[in-house]
């Protein structure tokens, strides 16, 4: 499938499949099975679509993304990439173009994992805000038994997330680390049974999603600008986000329910 514009209409996925949970919730799941959910240019043109689209509708105030029981995604489809020349891939801007349009999007993108997240899978997946895993996944960088090294921000992101000990270890080796270690390490904020993952993680993103809208974005800005900057530049740009948000009517709200022992009314305003 080619995409040639970013319009917000309904499309007819060839490598994902969405939908809406309760009204609030954006669900993109990965959708090539046979490929264990090798990410492709055709997959990530369509998942940066995807992503826009509930990122710019205003009933959605949290986004997914999941495969399935097998895989996340085992990595990027290396069948696609191995007549690769560096002309080709320098000059095509490989990766940036199709994989970076996930750091635009203003709403909270969690990823729902089971099965294998390898390679460009978990990059994707660390890209998101934070990982649901179910109790059978795996996390790996083994691209260099390819003659690699991670791409899509596998060398930087992991470090930030697990050490870089542990990053240097899993990098150098390419050997996979399973659910709990994902936790202890801090790759994934929780781990849930493989049949609950996507109940559990649909709560999750409910929870978010009545939360005030502005709120939300602005915790989003300020987490991220954390990895961005120095902790005085972060600590003054939380500290303005905090501010503006007591001219928004929500705050308002909030505090006077607080105040008055009554349940809020947000209106994301």
């Amino acid at each position: 499938m080619i995409i040639s514009t970013m319009e917000h209409t309904k499309l007819n996925y060839e490598f994902i499949k969405t939908h809406v949970e309760h009204d609030k919730v954006g669900i993109i799941t990965l959708h090539r099975p046979k490929q264990l959910n090798a990410l492709n240019t055709e997959l990530m043109l369509e998942l940066g679509h995807a992503l826009k689209a509930f990122d710019a509708q205003l009933e959605v105030g949290c986004i997914i993304i999941t495969g399935n029981e097998k895989a996340f995604a085992a990595g990027a489809d290396i069948s696609a990439m191995a007549n690769y020349e560096f002309s080709d891939v320098y000059s095509s801007d490989f990766i940036t173009k199709d994989w970076e349009i996930i750091r635009q999007i203003r709403k909270p993108v969690i990823a729902a994992v089971s099965g294998f997240a390898l390679g460009g899978g978990c990059e994707l997946a660390m890209m998101c805000d934070f990982i649901v895993a179910a109790d059978n996944a795996k996390f790996g960088q083994p691209e260099i038994k390819l003659g690699i090294i991670p791409g899509a921000g596998g060398t930087q992101r992991l470090p930030r997330a697990v050490g870089k000990s542990k990053a240097m270890d899993m990098v150098l080796t390419a050997r996979m680390m399973d659910a709990k270690e994902a936790e202890q390490a801090g790759l994934v904020s929780r781990i849930v049974a493989l049949e609950s993952l996507m109940p559990e993680t649909i709560s999750i993103a409910l929870t978010i999603a009545q939360y005030p809208r502005l709120a939300v974005l602005a915790a989003k800005e300020s987490v991220q600008r954390a990895f961005e900057g120095s902790l005085s530049d972060g600590i003054m740009y939380e500290r303005r986000l905090f501010h503006s948000l007591f001219s928004t009517q929500d705050q308002k709200e909030g505090m006077s329910a607080f105040i008055n022992k009554r349940p809020p009314v947000f209106h994301n305003k």
